[in-house]
């Protein structure tokens, strides 16, 4: 039985990061100290450090729930769907979606520099192999069913994490393509490629 205690604490807890995410998702990383996240929460900054470490344990567990977001996003756009390529491409356009949508996770996930959030070895690689754990169902898959090799799965893996995080960048500073509908397309035909897959009609 949990005590009143734990719950307080918990509760507690989710106060200062429901602060940090409103204000990273609204204004990113550089907005995020230990002041700003307390008045936020409607709380003292000494009382923040009854409960984390330290900021960058915060930011840390933001990475962890906003990830949590974007599949939990990504399962619903695609839970109808049969596992393999094609609900890959779908997945991968949810987590597009995800971060058009919230500019600044994009920035914390894909352009702060390591050294400026905490616990920067789990982060960094939580960060890059991100788009493996939206995809790695299907192309679990796809290997079992012969439909791609193991050697050309991480070639794959490799591929769409780089490709997402550059169209990503390139629209959301410096709005290349210029509308969203140009851009939904540009990627749309980028994961259609690396997937070999039939030209979706619109």
């Amino acid at each position: 039985m949990v005590s009143n205690k734990e719950l307080q604490e918990k509760r507690m807890r989710g106060y200062f990061i429901d602060a940090a995410k409103e204000t990273l998702k609204g204004e990113g990383l550089k907005a995020v100290n230990v002041r700003t996240v307390a008045e936020r929460a409607g709380y003292s900054f000494a009382t923040m450090y009854n409960y984390f470490k330290d900021l960058n344990e915060l930011i840390f567990i933001c990475v962890k729930d906003f990830m949590s977001e974007c599949e939990a996003f990504a399962d619903d756009q695609t839970n109808q769907q049969t596992p393999g390529s094609m609900r890959l491409r779908a997945r991968i356009r949810s987590m597009i979606q995800y971060f058009t949508q919230y500019p600044g996770i994009f920035e914390l996930f894909y352009l702060e520099r390591m050294n400026d959030i905490g616990a920067r070895q789990p982060t960094a690689e939580m960060i890059y192999t991100f788009t493996d754990r939206i995809i790695q169902t299907d192309l679990d898959y796809m290997i079992s069913n012969k439909e791609i090799s193991e050697p050309d799965a991480e070639m794959l893996k490799i591929s769409l994490r780089n490709g997402v995080a550059g169209l990503l960048l390139f629209y959301n500073n410096r709005l290349q393509p210029g509308d969203y509908r140009k851009f939904t397309e540009t990627a749309e035909k980028q994961l259609t490629y690396l997937l070999g897959l039939p030209v979706l009609r619109h």
